[in-house]
Formats: structure tokens, C-alpha cells, sequence
């Protein structure tokens, strides 16, 4: 099991003993996931907390409409999950899905708590991730609300820029809340006016 990358994302905010990173990685379960499959889907209680190894992953909702609105994309180095059923053991309304082959390394909401209550270092680095993700999606809401497309997209590129060019325009143009065609029309009148 590779965890470098996640023993590096930990050690941004907690240091650890060798003993006890041992005791994090046992708790943790690798999975491959295949392009197109979802590792959660509407209505399942969420019950991992799910860190990126390689490969991409998305967050999305589908309104009455069938209209996809990507919530996060969770590249190398990031964490997603559906903290709404995570945290009220309500199933819940996000999908999970792998952008394209990807591993992850997931941990369970019960050997998190275990973690939490054997290591109480833990217990700073969650609230610090769930800290920041509250932040960010913040931060989006009011990017969603108040800025126009052609912002949004130089968003999207400035905190993705490993994904502008590996993801479908469709993709980018569900994040920031556009139809392709509007996107494609702006991106091409971005280049011109270079």
C-alpha cells in the first residue's frame, strides 16, 4: 500500500511518531476504482472518509432535473466524502464517482473515531480538514453567487491547475455552472483577446 502521499498531507498539520503512523496506515483499506464506477451513490450512508493516492474523483449532486452540479474534484493529495451522511448516519445525496482509474485509501467513520480517541492528535487534523473544506466550500458558494462565469473559470483553473487539461470540458463546465457550449464560446473568446 502506497501512503507517502497521505503520510505527507498528515504531516502538514500533526506530527507523528513512527508508531503511530504505522497505527493510521493499519486502519486504512486500498481500493482501486475504475473510470465511470462510484464509490457512493444518492441515498447511501457514507461511511469513509476517502483520500486520493492517483487518479481523480468527483463530488456531485443531480437536481430534480437530472443537471449534474459537481460540488469538488479530489485529485492526487485530496480528501472526499459526504460529510452531511458521514457525521449524521443519514444516507445522503452526494455521488462519488472516479473521473478515470484511480486508488484511494479509505478509512472508515469507526476506525477514525478509533483513531481519534487512541491518537487525540487526530482529532486537530480532522477539524483542521473539515475546517478548511467548510472554508472552501464557503468560498465557492460566494464565488457562485456573486462572480460571473469567466471568473469562475480562472477559479477553477488557479485551484485545479493540474486538471484543466486532463478533464472533460463537460466536467469543468458542471463545476462552474455553465452549459459546454457557453464554456467552450468563453474559453475561445479568452484566447482571442490574448
Amino acid at each position: 500500500m502506497q501512503t507517502s502521499l497521505l503520510l505527507d498531507n498528515v504531516g502538514k498539520y500533526i506530527d507523528l511518531q513512527e508508531e503511530e503512523a504505522l497505527f493510521f496506515v493499519s486502519l486504512l483499506k486500498e481500493k482501486m476504482v475504475k473510470r465511470k464506477q462510484h464509490l457512493l451513490r444518492e441515498n447511501e450512508v457514507c461511511y469513509y472518509s476517502t483520500f486520493v493516492n492517483n487518479g481523480c474523483l468527483r463530488g456531485y449532486t443531480l437536481d430534480k432535473n437530472g443537471y449534474e452540479h459537481i460540488l469538488q474534484f479530489a485529485p492526487p493529495g485530496w480528501w472526499i466524502a459526504d460529510m452531511y451522511s458521514m457525521l449524521t448516519g443519514q444516507p445522503g445525496d452526494l455521488y462519488i464517482e472516479a473521473l478515470e482509474d484511480t486508488e484511494v485509501l479509505l478509512l472508515h467513520i469507526d476506525d477514525r473515531n478509533r483513531l481519534m480517541q487512541e491518537i487525540p492528535k487526530f482529532e486537530r487534523f480532522f477539524r483542521i480538514i473539515i475546517e478548511k473544506s467548510l472554508v472552501t466550500f464557503r468560498q465557492r458558494l460566494m464565488e457562485n453567487l456573486g462572480l460571473p462565469a469567466r471568473e469562475r473559470y480562472l477559479l477553477f483553473c488557479k485551484r485545479y491547475p493540474t486538471l484543466i487539461e486532463r478533464l472533460p470540458q463537460k466536467q469543468v463546465a458542471a463545476y462552474i455552472g455553465v452549459t459546454p457550449e457557453f464554456l467552450s464560446k468563453m474559453r475561445a473568446d479568452m484566447l482571442r483577446k490574448k
